[in-house]
């Protein structure tokens, strides 16, 4: 496992924008999943427009790592091609958001540059239309079924000294346990996400309790029960745990397990955890289903992988 530690490199301000399902408070909100576009593409194209613009306005940064769900991630390469900034585009599905805080760190780390703008993002009915069933096609939504988030983020990570670190990091193994099944994405995650905690805490030689929160991305109710299971077979009990996914959408008429995406993590990071004063050291796991719409469709077994990073509150 690649683990390492930081040097002097921080976490900024964020930009954020969600839909009216998310139950968290965003910067900006959009109205319904067109918000006035002709396409939902055209929508999700949108708000990484928003949150990049809206940093960029007290910000000068060297560099965007930015990625999606969406084909070959086409929705961020548009995004930047209005954009007069290096770009780099990253893809580890819901685990995306931490794999784009440790290339924007790793990057300033071993560079003359001193800035960059972490962007995930991603759209319901892009997801669901890609990897299940379009929203409009009426089909049953399975008990094991994750709802995706809407919305979008902008971080800042700088060398300029803020009062949240990015400590270190331990960049996951895939993992396939061998499940066929899209609609249950919990336990496909679960086992890359038990594994990548796992080997951060011995890589560091640190205990669960080091952490006063630990955050997953989006395993849903039953993936954060296997994750638990699974760690408790390891003599590993959490009780500072929460999953993003999990608190993030709890309307029972949408879904039983939570959200999904990449923009859980990051949300429920900037506008929840951090805001919380008796969280000082933070780790948190993106937790990525590494689907294909195709191999999903030949019933390949879906693979998985989990990217943790730690952050401490200096204030």
């Amino acid at each position: 496992m690649a683990s390492f530690k930081f040097k002097n490199i921080y976490l900024g301000n964020s930009s954020t924008i969600s839909s009216q399902n998310e139950k968290i408070n965003t910067k900006f909100t959009i109205k319904d999943y067109f918000d006035g576009e002709k396409t939902t593409e055209d929508t999700e194209t949108k708000m990484q427009k928003i949150v990049i613009k809206d940093m960029l306005k007290n910000n000068a940064v060297d560099l965007v790592v930015s990625g999606e769900l969406s084909n070959q991630i086409g929705i961020s390469n548009s995004v930047m091609s209005e954009f007069n900034v290096s770009h780099l585009g990253v893809y580890s599905a819901c685990a995306t958001y931490p794999e784009a805080l440790i290339v924007s760190a790793s990057v300033l780390g071993n560079s003359q540059l001193k800035s960059a703008l972490s962007v995930v993002s991603s759209h319901n009915l892009n997801a669901e239309r890609t990897f299940r069933f379009p929203i409009e096609y009426g089909a049953p939504r399975r008990v094991t079924q994750n709802f995706t988030a809407t919305g979008a983020i902008a971080s800042l990570v700088t060398k300029n000294q803020t009062n949240i670190k990015l400590e270190a990091c331990t960049i996951g193994k895939v993992i396939d346990f061998g499940i066929k099944d899209a609609n249950n994405m919990g336990a496909i995650m679960a086992p890359s996400a038990a594994n990548t905690l796992i080997e951060h805490l011995r890589d560091f030689k640190r205990d669960v309790s080091y952490y006063d929160l630990i955050l997953t991305g989006d395993l849903g109710k039953l993936g954060s029960e296997l994750f638990l299971e699974l760690l408790s077979r390891h003599d590993i009990t959490l009780k500072n745990y929460i999953d993003a996914g999990s608190e993030l959408i709890i309307d029972k008429k949408l879904t039983d397990q939570g959200a999904s995406g990449p923009i859980c993590l990051p949300l429920y990071l900037v506008e929840k955890a951090l805001q919380n004063p008796k969280y000082k050291h933070i780790l948190i796991i993106g937790t990525g289903s590494l689907q294909n719409a195709t191999l999903v469709n030949q019933k390949n077994t879906l693979p998985s992988v989990s990217h943790a990073v730690s952050l401490e509150v200096l204030s």
